[in-house]
């Protein structure tokens, strides 16, 4: 009978602490020798398998998934321990909100200070190019991939990322891969395109100055004659 009652107080806990939500355990009876005996064996089957489900979602919930760290030097294995420092160092200068992301401002900011400012449409295309994670801006390694794909020749020449891996100051070529011949030509080229990129900067920097002096002259026109009617 103590036994009887026990189950019984065992299930009304069990269901309190669910919610109440379920109807009460009903324990049928049967009869054995003209005398009722309950039928327990259906209630204590129902209790135990509800504690063995409880029992595997608290184990659940103390074994969180374990996320994969990212390692540049074993996943970017074509790139020197200095390269790879080169690239963190650039990559941290530019994080201003110090977030461990490249964001489209620090982009802005960091192509602007490279003297190759891109339009907003030419930055989230640059962002896009190497997004895994559709997050709208640039983790290390998406920053890393730039590289990689430059060393690979896989940019457009024309395009922002090509500009940011040739105007910075890692040096991500093969050489020893291609021969020294395919190395000593990339680097005329590279030399000859930032040659071509600093003429373009002095030639705008005059036009500037130019019309600066014209406007100053007609100005000081302007006053000569305002002058000459007082």
């Amino acid at each position: 009978m103590a036994s009887d009652e026990l189950t019984t107080k065992l299930s009304r806990r069990l269901q309190i602490g669910e919610g109440g939500g379920e109807e009460p355990v009903i324990v049928n009876k049967t009869r054995e020798n003209g005398a009722e005996k309950p039928a327990t064996a259906s209630a204590d089957s129902e209790l135990g398998a509800k504690l063995l489900r409880r029992g595997e979602m608290n184990e659940g919930e103390h074994h969180p998934r374990t996320m994969k760290v990212f390692n540049p030097y074993t996943e970017f294995k074509e790139f020197s321990r200095k390269q790879i420092k080169d690239m963190e160092r650039m990559f941290k200068q530019y994080d201003a909100g110090k977030d461990n992301f490249i964001d489209l401002m620090e982009l802005k900011l960091m192509m602007e200070k490279l003297g190759a400012p891109q339009t907003h449409l030419g930055l989230k295309n640059m962002i896009r190019e190497v997004d895994e994670d559709f997050d709208g801006k640039l983790s290390f390694r998406e920053f890393l991939l730039i590289f990689r794909k430059a060393a690979a020749g896989e940019l457009e020449e024309d395009s922002g990322l090509h500009a940011l891996a040739r105007l910075s100051e890692i040096d991500v070529s093969t050489e020893g891969v291609k021969g020294a011949k395919t190395f000593f030509e990339a680097k005329v080229q590279a030399m000859n395109e930032s040659s071509r990129f600093e003429t373009e900067i002095r030639q705008e920097q005059e036009e500037k100055k130019r019309q600066a002096e014209e406007k100053r002259q007609r100005q000081a026109a302007f006053k000569e004659l305002q002058s000459a009617f007082e």
